[in-house]
């Protein structure tokens, strides 16, 4: 159902795919983050308006081997330590980052340079999208990663929370220190309540409203699309939004509210209720309020 950025007919990579959006050659896009400053100025400089609908969440859930019986929570910062640009060649072995754990060799495997779970993960744990060491495996396929930890004992990934549920016999999620000091493992539930935090994100579905207007065809398969919305995020096991705000989403599609409410901005974090606000507020007329 989603995939790491603007997505249309699975286009080579995430920036590939957000100039395919904000220049028009796609006219629906699935992403995994909100639409960047260059992809705005690129819609500007195209004429491309369009209609942002958050409608689903994600945990992103960093996982190991169930062989793993050491690292069964991080904090944010052991995760920095570990995947900043600090850490290239430096940091190889699980007891540096816990003196806790044994001294054997980490496994590294994470998403590409292309993906917006790899942007949304740096900008959490290191401080910026583009601090991250890139001496590991790497790939855009999260089948990948999945595997590559199922094959290693000592290994260490992260992806979407979908792809954990869906091969959760043969993978462990680690327990994410939030910033109440709580340990947390990802789920719905730990999302929805607001708990799993700083790795828990927003999912939207990006609409060219130029197309919804023009094609007949197209405007009912989206409005088609938002009616099954709940069905379809909990059948492909990421997070749903409360049926409230799908309300509010229908209402912002059918009122052809356009723009992004987020600025081109990469906010990490976001509990549910921010984003909505974040997403809906400036829209809200005074009987909404």
């Amino acid at each position: 159902m989603f995939d790491d950025g603007f997505i249309g007919s699975h286009p080579p990579s995430n920036s590939s795919c957000g100039r395919q959006c904000s220049r028009g050659s796609i006219v629906l896009a699935n992403a995994s983050r909100p639409i960047s400053a260059k992809e705005l100025r690129s819609c500007t400089t195209n004429n491309i308006s369009f209609i942002e609908l958050p409608i689903a969440f994600d945990a992103i859930t960093v996982v190991i081997n169930p062989a793993n019986s050491w690292a069964n929570s991080l904090t944010i910062n052991e995760l920095s330590r570990l995947s900043s640009k600090q850490a290239l060649g430096k940091i190889s072995k699980w007891n540096q980052v816990n003196l806790d754990f044994p001294d054997v060799g980490i496994k590294l495997c994470g998403p590409g340079m292309d993906s917006g779970t790899l942007d949304v993960f740096n900008k959490a744990v290191n401080g910026s999208k583009t601090n991250s060491r890139t001496d590991y495996t790497s790939s855009e396929d999260d089948n990948v990663l999945v595997r590559f930890v199922m094959e290693n004992k000592d290994a260490l990934a992260y992806s979407v929370y979908a792809y954990f549920k869906n091969n959760f016999k043969s993978l462990k999620s680690v327990e994410i220190i939030n910033p109440e000091g709580q340990a947390i493992s990802p789920s719905k539930q730990t999302v929805q309540n607001e708990k799993y935090q700083p790795l828990a994100r927003p999912l939207f579905l990006y609409v060219n409203d130029q197309a919804l207007r023009k094609n007949k065809k197209f405007r009912q398969f989206v409005s088609d699309y938002l009616r099954n919305i709940s069905s379809l995020v909990n059948s492909s096991n990421y997070i749903p939004l409360p049926d409230s705000t799908y309300r509010l989403v229908d209402a912002k599609l059918y009122r052809h509210i356009l723009g992004t409410s987020f600025g081109g901005d990469l906010p990490v974090g976001l509990t549910i209720g921010q984003a909505i606000d974040r997403s809906f507020d400036q829209h809200k007329t005074s009987a909404h309020r």
